[in-house]
């Protein structure tokens, strides 16, 4: 069971949370790309429970800050993004991306204090995209990381963004959740429905895996294995990674290129980011039906079946063909996690083995913000993006004799020897 202190530790990212205080170490994509246009509209967003603007401005560098003009605390929203800067319409003050001040215009030159005003504004980058934001000290930021997914060419990379009504952990854990798959998703499904050379099909067989966890430098892992057929393994790998990374095992391991965050808004609304190909075994379909932006803190990428209506559930449906009645993976996941509350009531859980990796998820992230919290100290990940490169999840068959964890490692020296030999031919 997880305490109520421990809970609230877990689930409050406001500035000044050991929680909140531990995401702003880390790198959080925040906007897709092309959401940003120079000298375009600025965009209104937010992350970690601070209402920031962000803007491109004319040489294209991207500026993320408070909404406030440090002036009179109007909003920059409201503001003109022209010739390298926004610029407050309520006074006609000045910041470029970096928030410095540029201009007073409603202030004679003599009295002109512009260089010792600044706009809080955040660290951002791009890659492949994404603009990612650190919240943190700008001069303490570590290099993006190196998340296999988010390290090719930007016209390779499929980016999907939708937002949830809840509260970050909840949607994190449902995708380091193995078992769910072959009830909420494929609940009504039996092994006759699946190609027999398809190896998933034993988790309709074999409905309650047996798992092996363990801690990474990046954050955790686990294996969920069922027995297969021909004296082989049926292995279910994913990981979660500092501060809201996920890689879920619903692809074969050895073409595996997929990442999704669980960004958190606010305390009670995040944004589910995934980053795969646009071809190929690791393109996974999208969110479908989305509804059109709007210019709201929280308006950007809310779908369309949602708990107003019901996500859309046909009861019909679910006596007849699926599980649940609802149309799409997605917002299967989204309906279970959003009626779970703004924010689980952990007090009400009972908790199974099949939770062993949330469990211990939780123990992780608890040890790193109170760490954090308690003498300053971060994991190894938070300063070292090359530890990202190398996690891989994913399904895939290995002989039943291979212990743990050395059939992960078996695993991946196998792609690792594919890649040389491809090499070197």
């Amino acid at each position: 069971m997880t305490s109520m202190t421990d809970s609230e530790i877990l689930t409050k990212v406001g500035a000044g949370t050991p929680m909140g205080e531990l995401m702003r170490r880390y790198w959080l994509p925040a906007l897709k790309s092309s959401e940003l246009k120079a000298d375009g509209d600025p965009v209104r967003l937010k992350l970690l429970g601070e209402q920031l603007v962000a803007f491109r401005d004319t040489s294209g560098k991207i500026g993320v800050m408070d909404h406030r003009c440090p002036h009179r605390c109007a909003s920059l929203f409201f503001g003109r993004n022209e010739e390298g800067g926004i610029r407050c319409v309520y006074h006609g003050w000045k910041f470029d991306t970096d928030g410095n001040c540029l201009d007073m215009a409603n202030v004679p030159p003599h009295q002109d204090f512009k260089h010792k005003v600044h706009a809080k504004a955040y660290k951002a980058q791009e890659r492949n995209g994404l603009v990612w934001v650190y919240m943190g000290k700008a001069d303490e930021a570590p290099a993006l990381p190196d998340i296999f997914a988010n390290t090719f060419p930007e016209d390779d990379c499929n980016i999907t963004f939708a937002m949830r009504e809840c509260n970050w952990l909840q949607g994190l854990e449902g995708d380091i959740d193995t078992s769910h798959l072959n009830f909420l998703h494929y609940g009504s499904m039996g092994s006759k429905d699946f190609e027999p050379n398809d190896p998933t099909r034993f988790g309709a067989v074999h409905r309650d895996p047996e798992y092996k966890v363990a801690d990474t430098d990046t954050g955790t892992f686990y294996g969920a294995y069922r027995p297969a057929e021909n004296g082989l393994t049926y292995w279910r790998i994913a990981h979660f990674m500092f501060p809201c990374w996920t890689l879920a095992p619903f692809i074969d391991f050895n073409h595996y290129r997929l990442a999704r965050a669980w960004v958190p808004l606010d305390d009670t609304h995040m944004m589910f980011v995934m980053i795969g190909a646009k071809e190929g075994p690791s393109a996974p379909s999208g969110v479908d039906d989305l509804l059109p932006n709007t210019t709201d803190w929280l308006g950007r990428f809310r779908v369309a079946a949602n708990k107003g209506n019901d996500f859309l559930m046909d009861r019909e449906v679910q006596r007849t063909q699926s599980f649940t009645g609802i149309p799409g993976i997605h917002q299967q996941d989204q309906a279970v996690t959003e009626s779970m509350g703004d924010i689980t009531d952990h007090d009400w859980e009972h908790l199974a083995p099949s939770d062993r990796m949330i469990t211990m998820t939780r123990r992780r992230l608890l040890m790193a913000a109170k760490a954090l919290a308690k003498d300053g100290t971060l994991p190894p990940s938070a300063d070292n993006p090359a530890a990202y490169a190398t996690k891989r999840g994913g399904f895939f068959l290995a002989p039943e004799q291979r212990p743990w964890p050395d059939v992960y490692d078996a695993q991946l020296a196998t792609i690792a020897d594919a890649k040389s030999t491809v090499a070197a031919e």
